[in-house]
């Protein structure tokens, strides 16, 4: 029987540091996907890799044997043995890990609690494993359910009232550290989502930013038309950095776009005037020791999320409501995977079934001797429909409880494992197919 595995690290386990090494671009991910599901115990694989967390939901035979193999993926990728992975990794399986993706995508994982983002992106990274073409039925289910449950907790409840995000509380925590941000020289590093919220947030306070981009210019262009801001090239940014008061960096390059030689250059040439940087990308755009030059002030994501904690009220009772939905969502999942887990047991039971039927026909063949082919065709027809009326109940009654029971099953219709087992593969591949 196949089951889901969830391998994770998000903002509430691991620093930065570790998460910008974990995660992916868009054009990594494919690769990554498919090295996954290449492993024999990995049959279905989805992966959300976002500034908060990289989490890897599978769907797996042998659930011992495909974490070693995703937590070897994730360490080769990292760059650091599994064991030392492990202490920021966590790895629940079947509805706990169901529980988390629908988390995930009702906001109450986020750094920001509630935050609209975060659905866009689990939408995003199911389509990306179509696209890989590393989805399946099961995860195909897991996924569409997780954004029923987001789109209920917004629809249902206030958790996402006020349209908090990262980029707004970077903007809201620049206008404190600079005084406010009228009059202010801001450039926006990257033209991608983040960029576009940034800007956004930026805009609503009055302020026009300056993009630099160059792999995405013709969209940096699109967003200063929208925002009323200029875009230059990336060859141009240590003169942007010479005249900004802030800088926003949000790129999803795999490298440090600002160097801490090139910075400690520029700010000899500010003659003292501070420079805020704000790394809301991850991996990080800014080189950590930038912080250690004088005048200038970096907040990371680790930066931010101590400024989110002292200074976010999170909606207590809203967040509350958004659990129960979220339990509710569950209940439907679990009741779905355990009816699953039921059908190979079905199947051999009436397997095991049919086999008495023609047994006991075969055995009588000789009783018959006036009875016509259409008198035998009745016969074995009533025979059917006997065993199949009394198996209508117990059928029923194995959709809807636990593995155990369904051993119990087994053991008390004489049905061998083997045989349940055989038909698990076919039969039940056949079922998600159908209720996906």
């Amino acid at each position: 029987m196949s089951g889901v595995l969830l391998l994770g690290i998000s903002h509430k386990t691991a620093p930065v540091a570790v998460r910008e090494r974990l995660a992916f671009t868009d054009a990594q991910l494919p690769a990554f996907l498919q090295e996954l599901v290449a492993d024999d115990s990995i049959r279905e694989a989805v992966a959300i890799s976002t500034c908060n967390r990289t989490e890897l939901y599978l769907v797996v035979s042998d659930p011992v044997e495909a974490e070693s193999a995703a937590l070897g993926a994730l360490a080769r990728r990292a760059g650091i043995r599994p064991t030392a992975l492990a202490d920021v990794v966590y790895a629940p399986r079947n509805c706990d890990a169901a529980r988390q993706l629908f988390r995930v995508c009702s906001g109450l994982e986020s750094m920001i609690v509630g935050e609209a983002e975060v659905q866009g992106q689990v939408r995003r990274a199911h389509e990306a494993a179509i696209a890989a073409g590393t989805d399946g039925p099961l995860v195909n289910r897991l996924f569409n359910a997780a954004l029923r449950t987001g789109g209920r907790a917004r629809a249902e409840t206030t958790i996402g009232a006020g349209g908090a995000s990262v980029s707004s509380v970077a903007v809201d925590l620049a206008g404190e550290a600079l005084g406010g941000l009228a009059n202010r020289h801001v450039v926006i590093i990257g033209a991608g989502e983040t960029a576009e919220l940034t800007a956004a947030a930026l805009a609503a306070k009055g302020v026009t930013t300056i993009f630099v981009a160059n792999r995405h210019a013709d969209r940096a262009r699109s967003l200063a038309g929208r925002f009323g801001g200029d875009v230059v090239a990336l060859d141009r940014l240590p003169e942007q950095l010479e005249h900004a008061d802030m800088v926003v960096a949000s790129t999803a390059s795999p490298h440090a776009i600002v160097g801490a030689e090139e910075l400690a250059l520029v700010m000899e040439l500010r003659r003292g005037r501070p420079l805020l940087l704000l790394d809301i990308a991850v991996p990080r755009d800014v080189e950590a020791a930038c912080a250690d030059i004088d005048g200038v002030t970096l907040v990371d994501m680790d930066g931010l999320q101590q400024v989110v904690a002292r200074n976010i009220e999170v909606r207590t009772a809203e967040a509350q409501r958004v659990e129960a939905i979220v339990e509710d969502e569950l209940t439907r999942f679990a009741s779905w995977l355990s009816s699953l887990d039921a059908v190979p047991t079905i199947r051999a039971l009436r397997e095991h079934g049919d086999a008495i039927v023609e047994q006991v026909l075969a055995e009588n063949a000789g009783r018959w001797e006036g009875a016509s082919p259409r008198d035998l065709a009745r016969i074995e027809a009533i025979a059917k429909a006997v065993m199949s009326r009394l198996l209508h109940e117990p059928t029923i009654r194995l959709k809807s409880v636990g593995h155990g029971r369904q051993q119990l099953a087994r053991e008390l219709f004489g049905i061998d494992e083997g045989t349940a087992d055989v038909v698990s593969e076919q039969d039940n591949v056949r079922s998600l197919r159908r209720q996906a």
